[in-house]
């Protein structure tokens, strides 16, 4: 550490490389935090944590198999215990099925309001998706699926209408009107139960979602069928190199090699898969030969992370639609549910939850880093804390971990020349 601050005092060490490096550096030694303990209220296993809210960056919000859902303050503590030195936080307010037209059954999925913490919106497998007033705790609005609710996503749109994208046990996403409290959208594409659906970071009109028939579907709202579906035998090597480093020659192979396996009438299967009457060999390619389980887009929105029931992880070139061939070590995730991960606003780390374990992978290398054990059952969901580099984690165990860098006193013997080398690796062709 003081090696480090040696080089920025002499000026050896730019200011921009210095912040990387410290926060790499602090990345790169996460465990479990010692000074922080989340008093989780569920009383069963939790399904779902949202990511920290982007307006105030300090309420997380959670919510697990009883029906319950829990609203933390992860900044104020709510008590402090001097023996142990840890700030503890309880829930500022829990809400579950004895609140009116609150959730029967278990909640699979919440999310905030983007732009404001004053709402909140879940999904269950009551079939119904809630839409929460924060200050009452009363539900506001009331969405029917008719299907049970695994995932969703919500996105302001240009036209200031907010939109909720849902995937159910049916195979048809449905889009969800808060101002006008309608479906305005239905998806058709899926040939199985949508477990994972996701907007996208990079256009507000697009719509990524999952499925246990193992596709990849990418949907344009503004125009009727998907216009991509990802298949794990067009592949590229490694990351694309800058527009402005291409050559035109070196660009006309890659569209090529991506054509050959995207074209409408291609007729290249997969091994072992079986070609169903009246599905087109576009309908019928795969991301996984197993379910869709998890989704996750870079911060740019132009990579995306997926997670399979068949042990792999993928990370995709979301413009060309390429698998980059990234060897992930395997996981391991249950068959009956998707999951939550979890990347680094840097897109260097991504967390994924694999039986009792949370594994770190580096994004563009597969390097596994370490693996995360502190709970006793089955890891569901990551969300990480971007200001506060902490990694919040929920479980079947009924237990809300907390996973922070380790303090200064600690970490005086990191070796920071992978952390440094890494940076090196990341960097773009830009002058400084």
């Amino acid at each position: 550490m003081w090696q480090m601050v040696g080089r920025r005092e002499t000026g050896r060490l730019p200011p921009h490389k210095f912040r990387a490096l410290l926060q790499k550096t602090r990345l790169y030694s996460i465990e479990l935090a010692g000074h922080k303990e989340i008093a989780s209220a569920h009383k069963s296993g939790v399904n779902s944590l949202q990511q920290i809210d982007a307006t105030e960056a300090r309420y997380l919000l959670s919510g697990a198999a009883d029906g319950s859902v829990a609203v933390y303050d992860i900044e104020q503590a709510t008590a402090y215990d001097h023996s142990t030195r840890t700030s503890k936080h309880e829930a500022l307010f829990m809400v579950d099925k004895r609140v009116l037209n609150g959730h029967l059954y278990s909640v699979s999925c919440v999310h905030w309001y983007p732009i404001d913490t004053g709402i909140f919106v879940t999904g269950s497998f009551d079939n119904f998706v809630n839409v929460w007033d924060t200050n009452t705790t009363q539900v506001e609005l009331q969405f029917n699926m008719s299907k049970k609710v695994y995932s969703l996503s919500m996105s302001t749109l240009a036209t200031t209408h907010m939109l909720i994208a849902t995937g159910t046990d049916d195979t048809r996403i449905r889009l969800c009107d808060i101002a006008s409290g309608a479906f305005t959208h239905t998806l058709s594409g899926h040939r199985d139960s949508v477990w994972v659906v996701q907007w996208s970071t990079r256009s507000e009109w697009v719509l990524v979602s999952g499925g246990c028939d193992g596709a990849i579907r990418f949907w344009d709202i503004r125009r009727a069928g998907c216009y991509q579906i990802l298949d794990q035998q067009c592949s590229q090597i490694g990351r694309r190199p800058p527009v402005l480093k291409k050559s035109s020659r070196t660009h006309g192979r890659e569209d090529n090699l991506c054509t050959k396996y995207l074209n409408a009438s291609s007729p290249i299967r997969q091994r072992g898969q079986k070609r169903s009457f009246g599905i087109s060999a576009v309908d019928s390619r795969t991301a996984h030969y197993g379910s869709v389980a998890g989704l996750q887009m870079t911060a740019d929105g132009l990579h995306m992370i997926s997670a399979g029931t068949d042990s792999r992880l993928r990370l995709w070139d979301v413009e060309s639609g390429c698998n980059t061939l990234v060897n992930y070590p395997s996981t391991y995730i249950r068959g009956n549910k998707g999951i939550q991960m979890a990347v680094t606003p840097d897109s260097s780390l991504v967390f994924t939850p694999s039986l009792n374990a949370i594994l770190v992978y580096d994004v563009w290398s597969g390097h596994s880093y370490s693996s995360l054990r502190g709970h006793y059952d089955q890891v569901n969901c990551c969300a990480f804390h971007p200001q506060g580099q902490e990694l919040y984690t929920g479980s079947n165990d009924r237990k809300i971990l907390v996973w922070a860098p380790r303090r200064p006193i600690d970490i005086d013997n990191f070796d920071y020349e992978d952390a440094e080398q890494a940076i090196k690796a990341d960097e773009d062709a830009w002058s400084d």
